[in-house]
């Protein structure tokens, strides 16, 4: 009889909240970190999903608190925060990990467990991203569009995999989830940073949803553009790709709901913070690094210049 897990996952937003709802219904041990009127519409009510597949339905109860009033060690935590909320995280794991928790990032932004690693150098920090069109449609209510759902994770180094990620990775299909104990993590992390950086790039450049890009036009042109600067860095990095990532990438856009969106998108728009310099002026600086020409991220960087600390 294999162990059961104690789980935690930082984040409630449309990551981190459809991933405690799916893993609490299936029975697994797992408690979510959220905070605000979110947090206490989920203590209160309980998480609601809307959903295209699986309809709309109430998840409770639900074990969620804020950093300051969880008291539990972990065996397993996924990081499911904002880019720019990472830094807050850090603390709270030191202290309620365990020297065998393991730290599986779920973030937009490529390369985030190698800096979490070194930060957490007694831990084990994966390398990891998700599949998922999900936001918070407002305090205690997750809205998914489209059914994709799907976790990549694994560690840089062969030599630090422990037995301990397969059983996450069996957990997480029994929760509906599909998941991928990836062999290459470096690749499928910029696989998965090849699309959403491209689709956040066009869409907050445009100010656009994903159904002007499903489009022939311009909007799509500049995606495909964005996807294939990518793939160059991706060869200066001796990072290689097994597949066609534009069509992949444009299966994975022509999938969508034609409202859906990118969280940078929507946090530009509200004036909140986003993860663009992670996600556009990153790719300007690599671009800069690795000698490889990136012309179109460089004109849409050139429009958000007012949103980076530095370029």
């Amino acid at each position: 009889m294999k162990q059961q897990l104690k789980y935690l996952v930082i984040g409630a937003g449309g990551t981190g909240g459809s991933m405690a709802a799916y893993m609490t219904e299936a029975g697994k041990d797992v408690t979510v970190i959220a905070r605000g009127k979110h947090l206490e519409a989920i203590q209160r009510n309980g998480l609601k999903m809307e959903t295209s597949h699986k309809g709309n339905y109430i998840v409770r109860p639900i074990k969620a608190f804020t950093m300051a009033d969880y008291n539990e060690q972990p065996d397993v935590i996924f990081n499911c925060v904002k880019g720019y909320s990472l830094d807050e995280t850090i603390p709270f794991i030191q202290k309620v990990a365990h020297h065998d928790t393991v730290v599986i990032p779920v973030l937009n932004i490529y390369g985030t467990g190698s800096r979490m690693q070194e930060r957490l150098p007694d831990l084990l920090v994966t390398d990891g991203c998700i599949y998922i069109a999900a936001e918070i449609k407002e305090p205690g209510t997750i809205l998914q569009k489209g059914d994709i759902f799907r976790v990549v994770f694994g560690v840089r180094q062969p030599e630090e995999h422990r037995p301990v990620l397969q059983q996450v990775a069996q957990d997480l299909e029994e929760c509906g989830i599909r998941a991928i104990l990836s062999e290459n993590i470096r690749r499928d992390a910029l696989q998965k940073f090849s699309y959403i950086s491209p689709m956040a790039a066009c869409g907050a450049y445009y100010d656009i949803d994903a159904g002007a890009a499903q489009q022939p036009g311009e909007v799509r042109e500049t995606f495909i553009a964005l996807t294939r600067e990518i793939e160059a860095l991706a060869q200066a990095m001796d990072i290689h790709f097994t597949r066609d990532i534009v069509k992949t990438n444009l299966a994975i856009l022509d999938n969508l709901s034609p409202s859906a969106s990118t969280s940078m998108q929507r946090d530009l728009r509200q004036g909140k913070d986003s993860e663009i310099d992670g996600l556009l002026f990153e790719v300007v600086r690599l671009g800069r690094q690795y000698g490889v020409e990136v012309p179109t991220y460089t004109m849409i960087a050139e429009k958000f210049q007012r949103f980076a600390s530095e370029c």
